[in-house]
């Protein structure tokens, strides 16, 4: 079994994280190329998960900052400017938290999730088998009904006004990482004048479903977690399953189906204990 260099585990995250000063983004056309060249991103960088994000190819490494005029902050411009434009997809996803995912990519993750033939009548499958709450079903209907609405008229015209405040944003997380929803744009509205307007991506996205339908559920796993070990370099099997929210017995049918085609390979890391894989250019026999 191969063995992981760890210097060169951190050479190869540096280069694909963009940390060292000179690749630090500058731009929006720069962050366009970074998100693409990836594949799927963090927003900001989230405690306890190890994947690129927009605001530490910006800022640094180093968290993120509660002033709003620190200069790391253009993020939430960039962000907010591409909501709606195509540029990359953008929702809260990945352990549920703000996602950037390239438009190549994108049709591996709806491969992977619960809209099948009909994206406007899956949702009731799902309600009636309990894997979508009330309040999401609520949520969704209106916008097949409606149209594109803000999170205030969102919540009003689906009757969730006297819902609580986790309750409503819970169900609007659901429905955004299972690619029903997604935010198109900002609207100035409610109290801080900002409120995201949400879409159905279906409907946003006419030609993604057909696009998802050739891709195999198996092509889809190895696609994502082939992208995610060319990010990190090196893994551990149980990160996989975490970032992607599946169970051990898909990651391992994936990781597995990998090695055999020699795509990547199992390895030892020196200080951590558990199964390990990575490419070869940060491993050596």
């Amino acid at each position: 079994m191969a063995t992981i260099d760890l210097k060169k585990l951190v050479r190869h995250r540096l280069r694909t994280f963009h940390l060292a000063p000179a690749r630090r983004l500058r731009n929006f056309s720069q962050a366009a190329k970074f998100v693409n060249a990836r594949g799927f991103i963090h927003f900001w960088p989230i405690r306890g998960v190890e994947l690129p994000s927009l605001w530490t190819a910006v800022a640094g490494n180093r968290p993120v900052a509660d002033e709003h005029d620190d200069p790391g902050h253009i993020t939430w411009k960039w962000k907010d400017h591409a909501l709606g434009k195509r540029v990359w997809h953008y929702a809260k996803i990945l352990r549920r938290k703000g996602t950037m995912i390239s438009l190549e990519v994108l049709p591996f993750f709806y491969a992977l999730s619960e809209n099948y033939g009909s994206p406007e009548e899956d949702y009731l499958q799902a309600y009636r088998e309990g894997r979508l709450s009330r309040e999401a079903r609520q949520i969704f209907e209106t916008l097949l009904e409606r149209g594109p609405l803000n999170t205030i008229d969102l919540r009003r015209c689906s009757n969730l006004s006297n819902a609580g405040d986790s309750v409503f944003n819970k169900a609007l997380e659901q429905l955004q990482a299972d690619f029903k929803i997604l935010p198109i744009a900002v609207a100035d509205a409610g109290a801080w004048h900002y409120a995201h307007v949400y879409e159905v991506v279906s409907r946003h996205y006419p030609e993604l479903p057909e696009a998802a339908r050739a891709i195999s559920e198996s092509n889809a796993r190895e696609g994502l977690a082939e992208r995610y070990l060319a990010i990190m370099g090196a893994i551990h099997t149980k990160d996989v399953s975490r970032l992607f929210n599946w169970g051990m017995s898909e990651t391992m049918r994936t990781i597995s189906s990998l090695v055999a085609k020699g795509r990547v390979f199992h390895a030892r890391h020196p200080k951590s204990l558990g199964e390990w894989i990575a490419i070869r250019n940060v491993a050596f026999v």
